[in-house]
């Protein structure tokens, strides 16, 4: 691949919007002794670049960029020049001919692009930016090229997107995740199932996407509040305030230069797991394996009726057996030990939610609201009632420790 210096600077300075600096138009165009005068800016960017980028050699991005660049050379047939702007992307300036057919000439040329690069084996989309006749302003061209490929987050690969101007947002807009369900997402946190939080985390950014399919911005601003969210809440748990927040500022910057929404969701559940074992050791490191597997299954059927035989059955462990151990390991019964992760999620719900105690107890899997009150009391020595009571009435949170394990 050979790099033709001239061209690189005329592009630089017609993308960047440095050219006022240096002169008139007509001056760069002699000084580099380039003729055309472009009016657009279609950026070609390769899909799944940064995956496909993980772990290969210096040789192989020499390739594909070659790919590309042979790709786009052959697929345009109006005057242009280019320039690699970022690795994987690359910016076409080009003159589309007569203003009136500017949009269909671009989009024709964008077909070629991606025909002709899919011929050599690289799939690419292509952003195209509006037209400017004015070359000192053909740098909102290149802006509008690349704001128009975000669409892409939602979407598939080997696809062409005009920039469109997006809509006023509202200025309170309502956000599409209730308050219940966000109580739902701590309480769940609050016991450390992290198979349980990664699962309505899932739901929830899956909610977020269908009410801002064409907003990937507002779509992004609300996930990243749902793990600012989370880690919240470790950090109300105890967690070491250093690491959490050391860790939540590599990986929300991370997540925001993530380009699919597939990866962005798995990035998002696979952090929500960290916090969870951030939160609370269980099931504790130094159990049994059997254990650990009866823990995490009284967790994942938390609002179900279980017998200990079912427990059981599900470890491959006679009822007796399983008990036995269990007991040996944890300190408590396995059925008391699921009444303490029912009683530990409910307290939660009674701190940040209005629902009612008969509507709390079945969130957390007691048929009986009597039986639950009656637990709760027996358990932390004051009923659910007087619980809520008492958190509304404080003026200053109890220690972290000490709210975070009343029951666990």
């Amino acid at each position: 691949m050979q790099l033709n210096p001239a061209q690189a600077v005329f592009s630089q300075l017609l993308l960047s919007g440095t050219l006022v600096h240096e002169g008139s138009f007509r001056d760069l165009q002699e000084a580099c002794g380039i003729s055309i005068h472009p009016r657009i800016v279609m950026v070609v960017s390769v899909d799944l670049y940064p995956d496909l980028v993980d772990g290969k050699p210096i040789r192989w991005r020499k390739e594909i960029g070659q790919r590309v660049s042979d790709g786009v050379r052959e697929a345009m047939t109006v005057p242009h020049t280019r320039m690699w702007v970022e690795e994987g992307v690359l910016a076409v300036l080009a003159d589309p001919g007569p203003r009136e057919r500017w949009r269909q000439t671009a989009d024709r040329l964008a077909r070629r692009i991606l025909r002709c690069c899919e011929d050599r084996g690289v799939r690419v989309s292509v952003g195209i930016g509006g037209c400017f006749d004015n070359p000192h302003l053909l740098h909102r061209s290149f802006k509008e090229a690349k704001e128009a490929m975000v669409d892409r987050f939602f979407q598939g690969t080997s696809l062409i997107f005009h920039y469109e101007p997006k809509q006023p947002r509202p200025e309170s807009p309502e956000s599409p995740v209730t308050n219940m369900e966000r109580a739902e997402l701590a309480a769940t946190l609050r016991i450390g199932d992290a198979d349980g939080t990664c699962s309505l985390l899932g739901d929830l950014l899956e909610k977020l996407a269908d009410a801002y399919r064409h907003d990937v911005d507002m779509f992004k601003s609300e996930a990243v509040e749902l793990v600012v969210f989370l880690s919240r809440q470790v950090l109300e748990s105890g967690a070491n305030p250093a690491e959490i927040l050391a860790e939540h500022a590599r990986f929300i910057q991370d997540l925001f230069g993530t380009i699919r929404y597939d990866k962005f969701v798995r990035k998002v559940c696979e952090y929500a797991g960290k916090l969870c074992g951030m939160v609370q050791p269980h099931p504790p490191d130094d159990v049994s394996p059997v254990i650990r597997k009866a823990i995490l299954y009284l967790k994942k059927h938390l609002r179900e009726k279980i017998s200990l035989e079912q427990l059981a059955q599900s470890c491959c462990l006679s009822a007796w057996h399983l008990s036995h151990r269990f007991k040996r390991e944890t300190g408590i019964p396995p059925m008391e030990f699921l009444n303490r992760l029912r009683l530990e999620k409910a307290a939660h719900f009674l701190e940040h939610t209005d629902c009612t105690i008969r509507e709390i107890a079945g969130l957390v899997g007691f048929e009986d609201p009597n039986y639950f009150s009656r637990t709760f009391k027996k358990m932390s020595g004051i009923t659910p009632s007087e619980y809520r009571k008492t958190k509304s009435c404080e003026s200053s949170p109890k220690s972290v420790s000490e709210r975070r394990f009343l029951f666990l």
